[in-house]
């Protein structure tokens, strides 16, 4: 049943934006129960397996759920001995993110790497609001430092622009972006710098993230300065509130398993 279970539970339950596969999945079926005791961590030739009652957990691919680090295999540990009577997949944003990797990114690379690279041409950090004032003293706050740390650490200089015009960014530094994707080695980590990626828009900001420029906190508040200013203005909106607290959990759960990754 172990295998099962992680087979048919624990992919990203959001993943699919086809509208058909979307309409099927409109009325989920019941949450399994939970079928384990304790949820640990054995030593395994890949390096720190998750076992369920002993016995080894699985990918939705079939593929043991194994990683090098001792860390991020406790953390997956930890989220599913935190599971209570049924298993629920929402809340388990490592678990779907290690399988994305084990199952996706370690076999896919290069189109991750591809994926990733083509942010650097319309980042999210250099397209600037021409007004009101405040607004663009908030948005050079968060971004100046990035595109500041980017040239000095990664040799990459870019081109702002006013409103959503687009604009060509040097090649060298669309290049200096790519190898710093290219630079990072483990499938865990290509995983959740993009998923970090795809939930702000920029590239810069998860790669501040990663390299520990940004804290995650500081990462998340950069990538939604107009998010924050358009609430300060218009007041909040209780549902786009909840909707971002779901992104945000995502990203935090992201930004830990960059950092885990990185450990020895």
């Amino acid at each position: 049943m172990t295998n099962d279970v992680t087979r048919d539970w624990l992919g990203d339950p959001e993943a699919s934006s086809d509208p058909v596969r979307a309409a099927r999945q409109s009325a989920k079926p019941a949450l399994p129960k939970r079928f384990y005791t304790q949820a640990g961590v054995a030593p395994a030739e890949d390096g720190y397996r998750l076992v369920l009652d002993g016995r080894p957990a699985h990918t939705p691919a079939r593929r043991r759920l194994a990683v090098p680090q001792a860390g991020l295999a406790a953390a997956l540990a930890e989220e599913w001995g935190a599971q209570e009577e049924f298993i629920d997949p929402a809340r388990m944003p490592l678990t779907r993110l290690v399988n994305s990797a084990l199952d996706g990114v370690a076999e896919r690379r290069d189109a991750v790497v591809d994926d990733l690279s083509a942010y650097a041409g319309t980042d999210l950090v250099v397209y600037r609001a021409g007004d009101p004032a405040r607004l663009v003293t908030a948005q050079a706050a968060a971004w100046d430092p990035v595109l500041a740390w980017a040239h000095e650490s990664l040799g990459a200089r870019f081109v702002l622009s006013e409103g959503v015009m687009h604009v060509t960014q040097p090649e060298a530094s669309l290049q200096a972006l790519r190898r710093a994707v290219e630079a990072v080695e483990s499938p865990t980590a290509l995983a959740a710098l993009h998923s970090m990626t795809t939930l702000t828009g920029s590239l810069l900001i998860a790669l501040a993230v990663l390299h520990g420029r940004l804290t995650p906190q500081e990462g998340w508040s950069a990538a939604h300065v107009d998010e924050t200013f358009q609430a300060e203005v218009w007041g909040r909106d209780a549902e786009a509130e909840a909707r971002l607290g779901t992104r945000r959990a995502e990203f935090e759960a992201a930004a830990r398993v960059a950092a885990l990754s990185a450990e020895a």
